[in-house]
């Protein structure tokens, strides 16, 4: 990885983490953006939830990228995935102020990190797992 996205990465998936923990002040402050309309509010928390965790898990990833990258590879394919069906969604309810809040944040958390992924770590090779002794 070029050393730009190196030093680039901790910082974005810092901010990432905060703008995860943000959902609920986001939806409460712009909920034409944030909020999707629902009856019960019993799917609203559990998304907010698991935004949440994934912002504690992404701040925490950022002291070692490398090692945290299956979760990262995992929050910038979903992110794109659930983007993608969001913006369909928005368009078709004619709700566009979605597009520019919770569709524009999910796209740039997958695409940034898909541009950002630290590269794939070097297989191990057998012979650095057998400990030495008679052979």
């Amino acid at each position: 990885m070029s050393d730009i996205r190196t030093r680039l990465l901790p910082p974005f998936l810092i901010l990432s983490g905060i703008v995860c923990l943000s959902a609920y002040p986001l939806h409460l402050l712009w909920p034409s953006g944030w909020e999707w309309g629902m009856e019960g509010r019993h799917y609203l928390h559990m998304i907010l939830v698991v935004y949440a965790v994934l912002g504690v898990f992404l701040i925490l990833a950022a002291r070692d990228p490398a090692a945290n990258r299956s979760l990262l590879i995992f929050t910038a394919w979903s992110s794109i995935a659930h983007g993608l069906l969001m913006a369909g969604q928005a368009i078709a309810l004619d709700q566009h102020g979605h597009l520019t809040g919770d569709v524009s944040a999910m796209m740039v958390l997958g695409l940034g990190l898909a541009w950002l992924m630290p590269a794939k770590p070097a297989p191990r090779s057998e012979g650095m797992l057998r400990t030495a002794g008679p052979g």
